[in-house]
């Protein structure tokens, strides 16, 4: 396999920390050096991994989509670092023991040689777009939820509001 990466990273992301491993050497090398890290997913642990990787001169920082875990990591790095993140179902994992470290290490070394599978990742705006979308979409079925509820609760009642009116809550009438 051609190497692809001078200097790369895998991260390993999780709720509270993520597991950084850095591969570097030059192209033609099989056996790289590895530099591991764990850092807190605070803002101020995002900060000194951004500031790890930028030591070591990092072109490419590859990731799985664990969760929602991955987003502040990747806003942490988009900027300065290609980033590539994959769903974790379409890498093949290590057999044996599963650790932070070794999960690190494969993602940086599929990472080094261009395998490791890119995911779709929309623009900022879109991404803001989507989270505006789905928060309103939730709106609209708690009200809906709601105003159920208020109706089965007047209805219960012996009150038969819906007879006069079209919507109990708009109180469009007929």
């Amino acid at each position: 396999m051609d190497v692809l990466y001078q200097s790369c990273a895998g991260i390993d992301v999780h709720q509270a920390n993520i597991v950084v491993c850095i591969l570097h050497g030059p192209l033609t090398s099989t056996r790289p050096k590895r530099e591991m890290a764990t850092f807190d997913t605070t803002t101020k642990g995002l900060r000194a991994c951004h500031d790890f990787l930028g030591q070591f001169h990092v072109e490419a920082v590859g990731m799985e989509s664990t969760g929602v875990y991955w987003r502040p990591v990747w806003h942490a790095l988009c900027d300065d670092f290609e980033l590539i993140l994959a769903q974790p179902a379409h890498m093949k994992a290590i057999p044996g023991q599963k650790t932070d470290k070794k999960d690190a290490h494969w993602i940086a070394k599929l990472t080094r040689i261009g395998l490791l599978p890119r995911s779709f990742v929309p623009d900022e705006t879109i991404q803001e777009l989507r989270e505006l979308t789905r928060q309103r979409k939730h709106y609209v079925e708690s009200r809906n939820r709601e105003t159920n509820r208020i109706h089965k609760i007047l209805q219960s009642g012996g009150i038969k509001l819906t007879t006069y009116i079209e919507d109990i809550m708009g109180l469009f009438w007929t």
